[in-house]
């Protein structure tokens, strides 16, 4: 059961042979975070940034992979994915708003039709200024690359590589464009190249011999593109949104207290500092490492000190639901929902809750709960796993299996999406929008399960 900083997706990632050769990896490998709190400032944080980009805000998220390296990435779509190393390093939200203004820039010009053009690792676009050659083709940036290099090819490696170069500059330029025009200081995008800069001289990355084997300019030739844009724009020294700043710091307390050692968690956030951030990070330490009384102290603290807080509201109710306390989680997450507009993840935690009380009589109001948070997210298959045991609970078997459907069809389990919604189609009134959406996962699943069979032929 995982708390609040939901985990899914968990497929493994792939090992990284040195830093020098650090490449970003597809999102489908890694494991995304999701939380509500993340979620709502990453949309705040990066719209109008977005906006001045000419995108519509609702189409372009920002995503956070669990991954300790300091990195971002686009690799289709409208989706901007973010390693939870780069919001740990990060000083301020302002630096990571620049770096999502940059991939933003991917985006909107049109950069990712690149992974097309037969180099399946270019636009896993890594924010360090890093070499590739032989070593990091070796270490697996990429079959491409890799074929690049067997058939000697290299002057064509070399136009890839300063195509992909000229796609960074001209996503910096346009980052910077999009920072001033939606009013953001472009002071954060250029304080996190110069921790990159330092990262280049710790690891002893020349900064004299050109960028002639590199995806990416040198940082320094980049900082120094950037201060010439930036710094004479009306928003140069427009402070940064002090309420952006401080949930930022909460946001990344929390994610520091979910993903890195506990033991450095509590070193970073010591007892001595009685801030929200601390309480926040060293709840999720106390609570990860199964110490749950210490866990119930600092969130307890956090309840008094924001007692009608959504999110400090979501997380006492998920420790004291894994407590075994589950009636006792009700109370708090329905507050948490009600105060978060019905938040889907919130809900879905509520939902949960309801369901693990095994009182009937919450039934009806976990299947209202989780109806909602489906409708608004379809995207978590934990929510799909709830809704799925609230239906078996009332002997709803169509809908059991259509739940069932759903969750396997956006887990990528093919025969039982196929299996289930086959199911469900068999005991749903025809032509009602529950059997509609599970014949669409029927065609859907029947044409992937048919390409697997070909793949598993070959």
């Amino acid at each position: 059961m995982a708390p609040p900083l939901t985990q899914f997706l968990r497929r493994g990632v792939a090992a990284l042979a040195a830093v020098a050769v650090l490449a970003a990896q597809p999102a489908a490998a890694q494991s995304i975070l999701r939380d509500a709190e993340t979620e709502a400032l990453f949309a705040d944080m990066s719209r109008g940034i977005v906006t001045a980009a000419g995108l519509n805000p609702k189409n372009v998220q920002v995503v956070v992979i669990n991954d300790p390296s300091i990195n971002a990435f686009v690799a289709g779509g409208q989706i901007v994915y973010v390693h939870s190393g780069l919001i740990d390093a990060a000083t301020s939200a302002n630096e990571v708003q620049g770096v999502i203004a940059h991939e933003v820039g991917h985006i909107a010009n049109g950069h990712i039709p690149l992974q097309d053009r037969g180099y399946n690792g270019a636009m896993g676009i890594s924010i360090l200024s890093l070499v590739l050659g032989v070593a990091a083709m070796a270490a697996g940036a990429g079959e491409a690359g890799a074929g690049i290099l067997a058939a000697g090819q290299r002057a064509a490696l070399g136009k890839l590589l300063a195509f992909t170069r000229v796609q960074e500059s001209s996503a910096d330029a346009a980052g910077a464009r999009y920072l001033s025009t939606a009013g953001i200081t472009g002071k954060g995008m250029l304080s996190f190249f110069k921790k990159l800069q330092n990262m280049e001289f710790r690891y002893g990355i020349s900064q004299s011999e050109g960028s002639y084997d590199r995806t990416h300019p040198l940082t320094g030739e980049r900082m120094a593109a950037l201060d010439a844009v930036t710094r004479g724009t009306p928003s140069w020294n427009t402070p940064s949104d002090a309420g952006i700043e401080a949930r930022f710091k909460r946001v990344q307390a929390k994610l520091r207290g979910y993903v890195n050692d506990p033991k450095e968690t509590l070193v970073k956030y010591p007892a001595s500092d009685q801030s929200v951030p601390a309480h926040y990070a060293r709840a999720y330490a106390y609570h990860l490492s199964g110490y749950p009384d210490q866990a119930a102290v600092e969130t307890a603290a956090l309840v008094k000190a924001l007692p009608h807080d959504p999110y400090i509201l979501e997380l006492q109710g998920q420790i004291i639901m894994e407590a075994g306390n589950p009636k006792g989680a009700v109370a708090p997450l329905r507050e948490a929902t009600e105060a978060s507009r019905n938040a889907p993840l919130i809900a879905t935690t509520f939902g949960h809750a309801l369901v693990s009380t095994d009182d009937p009589k919450d039934l009806d109001e976990a299947e209202k709960v989780l109806r909602t948070a489906v409708q608004r997210d379809g995207q978590n298959p934990w929510a799909w796993t709830q809704l799925g045991t609230v239906y078996e609970r009332k002997g709803d078997m169509p809908r059991t299996a259509l739940a069932t459907a759903e969750r396997a069809n956006l887990t990528g389990d093919t025969r039982t999406a196929l299996v289930s919604s086959r199911a469900a189609m068999t005991g749903l009134p025809k032509g009602s929008s529950d059997w509609i959406r599970a014949q669409d996962i029927y065609l859907v699943s029947q044409t992937a399960w048919e390409d697997e069979k070909k793949d598993r032929r070959r």
